[in-house]
């Protein structure tokens, strides 16, 4: 076979495979949604809508104000992948933008492992067939397809494969086109900071950690592709700068910025490391409890299998040092996941970790530390397919084939992907829907919507009903990452909570009407003038008699129910 007709195979074969493990969603674009998805898909699609409404109205598309009213939303403090949703933006406007969520996700996945493919089949790997393998085993691992179910810009990886390829090309000795490979790399660069800068960074991370232990060993070898190399990635860097300037001045200094985002969460599990994964042939056949932090986190479950044939792996490969370095990075990378401190089967053992210390450097205080697992796989996937490379090329056994091939299936079958499940969405209240909030609204200088409870970052229907009544009024609250008002630039999800937002939000939750004081109305009113209320509306819900009670003993006045809708006018 062509290496051409090779490559084209491998893409076929990605995208199949991709479809395959969404198709659910396909089917059934308007109606449903990905079970596992929580809020973040309401939200991923709410970015998409705004940014095509910014290119079709020609607004500002760092910012808008359409949620979180009257403060609005940093776009480039938040994971609108403008690099993607810009492109896209006639996708969204002719289908929607579950059709560019699902799009986003599709291509996410087959592109991240056709990078791959192309970076291992050009530089370490003869053979195209271990070359597909183990890109592969980088588009499809069990974290990818746990990213499928929410974080396009954990998927949609594809770029960073080749941002390394032009770095091994530009520090080659016999490359002559090197200025024109550091244009690229600029371009490229400055590309994925426009997709999501967090696996930039933990990638930027990854490499770095392997060009230092691969200097360990091959201390000559490095220092004159670093020299080669230096000049040509300098100006590559100062172009990405140019080129992206204007955008991180709008996330560091813009409306709505902060300096960084204290996740407060706990690191992998030390058993997720070695379970399989839920959304898996063996996760499905044998079902076990989920140590994750959601769903669409579960960064590791590669199943003691795989991680076996990663260590024998090394093994063979412990002559070739590029071998030795990826082991030990999938080593350290695994550590640094695990957080500041050990916690095994759902339980904190105490034991101080590495991650205590990453934890205080900038930048990466604001990286999710479960996701440093996730640099480790194409580490994996490098020594699994090198092992691949070794028994299709070179003269070796029958015997030693068949083994191999043996383990390689009992490795990764188990781990194959099944399509990823989704439910129904629910249907927009009629009184958005039916245009009757127009009634409401003054269209000559509107104010906002505030739904009851207000929305945020575990309630956020209210962004999709924004999205479905073509984004004409703006709603106060909602799920995004902004500021949280402490002096030190912490960030948080959603906004910053008035009292009202919180008074409502644990009558939803408990079922009981609060005693209300005098003060807790005026703070109400106090509230609505903020967030420029025009009208309250209280849609069918969990609680919804409560909510209504409370609304109407905080507000003084008595709701107008429009088809199962409560309705108070503020104006």
């Amino acid at each position: 076979m062509t290496a051409r007709r090779a490559d084209l195979l491998a893409a076929t074969v990605y995208t199949l495979l991709s479809v395959l493990v969404l198709h659910n969603q396909w089917q059934h674009l308007q109606s449903q949604y990905l079970r596992f998805s929580g809020q973040d898909q309401t939200m991923w699609e709410w970015f998409f809508a705004v940014t095509a409404r910014s290119v079709t109205h020609l607004d500002n598309p760092f910012f808008s104000d359409l949620q979180n009213a009257p403060d609005g939303v940093n776009m480039m403090a938040n994971t609108a992948m403008l690099g993607l949703s810009v492109p896209l933006t006639p996708i969204t406007l002719a289908f929607g933008p579950a059709a560019t969520f699902t799009l986003a996700l599709t291509l996410g996945l087959a592109t991240t492992a056709y990078g791959w493919y192309f970076l291992f089949s050009r530089t370490v790997i003869r053979s195209r067939a271990a070359a597909g393998l183990g890109g592969l085993l980088c588009g499809f691992a069990p974290g990818m397809i746990s990213h499928a179910n929410a974080h396009p810009n954990f998927v949609v990886l594809g770029v960073l494969p080749f941002i390394l390829y032009l770095l091994l090309r530009i520090a080659d000795a016999e490359n002559t086109r090197r200025r024109r490979h550091a244009v690229v790399l600029g371009l490229l660069v400055a590309w994925q900071v426009m997709l999501g800068e967090e696996p930039l960074l933990v990638f930027a991370v990854a490499v770095a950690l392997i060009t230092v232990l691969y200097w360990v060993f091959r201390p000559r070898e490095i220092v004159p592709m670093v020299r080669r190399a230096a000049l040509p990635v300098l100006g590559a860097a100062l172009l990405t700068a140019v080129l992206v300037a204007v955008p991180l001045w709008w996330q560091f200094r813009g409306r709505q910025h902060y300096s960084y985002l204290d996740h407060n969460l706990p690191g992998n599990d030390l058993v997720s490391l070695v379970r399989f994964p839920p959304q898996s042939l063996w996760g499905a056949a044998f079902p076990m409890d989920d140590v994750a932090l959601n769903p669409t986190e579960q960064n590791a479950y590669f199943g003691i299998p795989l991680l076996l044939l990663v260590v024998v792996s090394a093994v063979v490969l412990r002559r070739r040092p590029i071998a030795v370095a990826a082991f030990v990075s999938i080593l350290i990378l695994g550590l640094a996941s695990l957080g500041v401190a050990l916690v095994v089967n759902g339980t904190e053992t105490g034991i101080t970790l590495p991650g205590e210390y990453l934890d205080r450097i900038p930048l990466l205080q604001s990286v999710l530390e479960t996701r440093f697992v996730l640099a480790a796989v194409p580490a994996m996937a490098l020594l699994i397919a090198m092992v691949t490379d070794r028994v299709l090329t070179a003269p070796a056994s029958r015997r030693g084939a068949v083994v191999w091939t043996g383990a390689l299936a009992v490795a990764l079958v188990p781990l194959a992907p099944t399509p990823l499940p989704t439910a129904d969405r629910g249907e927009t209240p009629s009184f958005l829907a039916d245009d009757t909030w127009r009634e409401y609204v003054d269209t000559d200088d509107p104010g906002s919507i505030v739904t009851v409870p207000v929305p945020n970052p575990g309630t956020a229907a209210a962004l999709r009903w924004q999205v479905d009544t073509g984004l004409e009024y703006r709603i106060a609250g909602g799920y995004f990452v902004g500021p949280s008002g402490q002096p030190d630039g912490e960030a948080k999800y959603g906004a910053i909570d008035r009292p009202t937002a919180k008074l409502l939000g644990t009558a939803g939750r408990t079922g009981i009407v609060p005693t209300l004081s005098d003060d807790q109305r005026r703070t109400a009113r106090a509230d609505l003038e903020f967030w420029d209320a025009d009208v309250v509306m209280l849609p069918p819900t969990e609680n919804q008699d409560a909510l209504r009670d409370t609304v109407d003993d905080l507000l003084g006045r008595t709701a107008t129910e429009i088809d199962g809708t409560y309705v108070w006018d503020v104006r």
